[in-house]
């Protein structure tokens, strides 16, 4: 498997139209996708000791989590409007393989910074509800 760049690791937020249109939020440096899940325990007399988990049971969600530098672009006045109305929507991440990743995705947190003499930086973290598609 090759080495993937990670400027080709994108975060893109639906237009909320149907067909869904993606555009890419702007300004990130750097894009973190972590997949969670909750195992369910199915440890019984007969496990010998050792601990049974049960497949495919569980809570999984995906957590996203970014920064960078704020552009102004429409993407990221609308992943704004979503924080500040706690609205779901749709998110896609890209990768380089071509590889992506689609669901609905609630932000959990938004976070401006800037110095007196530098740039408006931002961080964002996303939660998944309901199911993850890969493609």
């Amino acid at each position: 498997m090759a080495a993937e760049k990670g400027s080709a690791f994108l975060l893109k937020v639906g237009n909320g139209a149907t067909p869904v249109v993606y555009a890419t939020v702007a300004g990130l440096r750097t894009t973190q996708l972590s997949v969670n899940g909750e195992a369910v325990a199915i440890t019984s007399k007969d496990s010998g000791g050792w601990r049974e988990l049960l497949s495919g049971a569980g809570v999984r969600s995906v957590s996203v989590s970014a920064a960078g530098v704020f552009t102004g672009s429409a993407a990221e006045v609308r992943v704004k409007a979503n924080a500040l109305a706690g609205t779901l929507d749709d998110y896609r991440l890209s990768f380089e393989s071509g590889e992506t990743m689609t669901a609905k995705f609630l932000v959990t947190r938004l976070d401006y910074a800037g110095d007196f003499n530098g740039e408006r930086s931002y961080t964002l973290s996303l939660e998944s509800s309901g199911p993850v598609v890969s493609a």
